[in-house]
């Protein structure tokens, strides 16, 4: 193999391969000699078939399997004789006039990591903004559970039903005089004015009492799900077996019994257990930002453009699918078009901030169990239907680059929690809107251009970020945890040899379909 280099800008590296005729029809003859013995023809004993027919039957399948290898196997060569760290998937690509039994030129084409001098752990200062639990938020939290467990008791038979009431019915739907299927039930409970049913249904059964029976007209909505009622008029035929009114529910030790649990003050420790625990992930979040932001400002290095526009990608995706159920779709699309530089932006910070942790992580001898990494693709593997879940689990042992990915999520965390423990951690008591508002901060602070930043936010700003450019930047994570199949970088320098995929990952299982609602 004769190798030239043909790019060396930044980060961007270039080179041609050379693979010989006779270095190719040297590898098809060794090819020919392995399976000879297994080759059957007839007129030739098994095992005798001479060299020259078995190639002359297999020749095209050979010289292409042989193409594939050597070529894989000379740019895993180049990688190493190089010293090459690729950042990506290198482009790969045959010269398009090759021909069988002349020289082939394969250029590879990537960028690499950049050289990172590991960064200096010392002196790191985190502010964590704590939410204490107030009895009174144990409270609401069960006063909200209680009124998603509303019970009913019977009502007078003379009683009007109204709203808040329940009604337990039976119904019979028809169209044109003739039933349709769904559209019957017995013993059906509803709560007037609870919108569980078509509109116009539930309107019309304020009044009525226990053992009335009544024929409603309703129209189903154009865009109803069972296509075959949508926008057709039908009728219910109604009896109403009892009407039921809300009853007072006690927060007491029967209320908690009634959930399973011993009685209320067990509840009200699950309770505060669950809040600190939500709380607990918004000071993380602050406290990663904080860090983040303390490690960006020192560093300020060329990081792979590949990796940032897979990044980019990701967050961009995120955003359009955000703005397209907005209100005013047409609205948010120009809003987050106008913040497209911002975005990029943002991108550019997490690759970077992704690599440095890399590079802290593996100076520091962070890693990624062996139990840990079988526990990854075991929930991964749950996306999938039972009988590609093996396949899954295949797929991840076999590609590099997609094991890394599966894996890079934990690892940033453990690099996190590594940098936590070196750092001098100060404690102080906010609100969970102050919280919460020290994040937003944070987050339009991420869009800003470094020479422009300010020190993070730790106090409620005036004003909250918009919620829904939110979701793009929730958290202050540094690099796309589920970059595009095939172009994501294995962003934690734990596995910088990059081969293609053996096998394609299986498809993940579809959503569950919704049955039809009783409206």
């Amino acid at each position: 193999m004769q190798t030239t280099e043909t790019t060396n800008e930044g980060l961007k590296r270039g080179y041609e391969l050379t693979l010989t005729a006779k270095e190719i029809d040297a590898k098809i003859d060794a090819e020919v000699k392995k399976i000879a013995p297994q080759v059957k023809m007839p007129g030739f004993r098994p095992g005798k078939v001479p060299a020259n027919l078995v190639r002359k039957m297999h020749g095209e399948q050979l010289h292409a399997q042989v193409l594939n290898d050597t070529i894989r196997e000379s740019v895993d060569a180049l990688m190493k004789d190089k010293e090459l760290r690729p950042a990506m998937q290198p482009a790969i690509e045959l010269n398009p006039d090759y021909e069988q039994g002349k020289d082939a030129k394969v250029t590879v084409d990537l960028e690499v990591l950049p050289q990172i001098t590991a960064p200096s752990i010392e002196g790191l200062e985190i502010e964590r903004l704590m939410v204490p639990v107030a009895d009174e938020a144990v409270m609401e939290a069960i006063e909200r559970i209680a009124g998603s467990n509303k019970s009913y008791k019977d009502a007078a038979k003379t009683k009007k039903a109204a709203d808040g009431d329940q009604l337990i019915i039976d119904f019979v739907g028809s169209i044109d005089g003739v039933e349709f299927e769904g559209g019957k039930a017995e013993d059906a409970p509803l709560v007037l004015g609870s919108g569980t049913f078509i509109p116009g249904f539930e309107d019309q059964l304020v009044g009525v009492k226990t053992g009335d029976e009544k024929t409603i007209t309703v129209t189903f909505p154009e865009d109803y799900q069972a296509e075959h009622l949508a926008g057709k008029d039908a009728q219910f035929a109604i009896t109403v077996k009892q009407v039921k009114v809300e009853t007072e529910t006690k927060l007491d030790d029967e209320f908690a019994k009634n959930l399973g649990l011993e009685g209320m003050d067990q509840l009200k420790e699950l309770i505060k257990g669950q809040l600190e625990q939500e709380t607990g992930g918004l000071t993380r979040t602050a406290m990663k930002r904080s860090l983040l932001d303390q490690l960006a400002a020192g560093h300020d290095f060329a990081v792979p453009q590949g990796m940032v526009d897979a990044e980019f990608e990701q967050i961009w995706n995120q955003l359009l699918q955000e703005a397209a159920q907005e209100e005013d779709a047409d609205k948010a699309m120009k809003e987050i078009e106008a913040e497209k530089d911002d975005y990029r932006s943002i991108a550019e910070r997490r690759v970077r901030l992704g690599l440095l942790l890399s590079e802290i992580g593996q100076a520091n001898g962070v890693e990624i169990s062996q139990q840990e990494m079988t526990m990854l693709m075991t929930q991964a593997a749950q996306q999938y239907r039972e009988e590609d879940r093996e396949r899954f689990m295949q797929f991840i042992r076999q590609d590099p680059m997609a094991a890394a990915q599966l894996r890079a999520p934990l690892y940033e965390d453990k690099v996190v929690d590594f940098l936590f423990d070196k750092a001098e951690i100060t404690d102080r008591e906010v609100t969970r809107e102050e919280l919460e508002a020290a994040i937003e901060a944070d987050a339009e602070e991420e869009k800003k251009p470094a020479a422009k930043k300010k020190a993070p936010a730790t106090k409620a700003p005036a004003k909250k970020a918009p919620a829904k450019k939110a979701a793009a930047k929730d958290e202050a994570k540094p690099a796309a945890k589920k970059a595009p199949a095939k172009k994501a970088p294995a962003k934690k320098a734990e596995s910088t040899e990059k081969k293609p995929a053996a096998k394609k990952a299986p498809a993940k299982k579809p959503a569950a379909k919704k049955a039809p609602a009783k409206k």
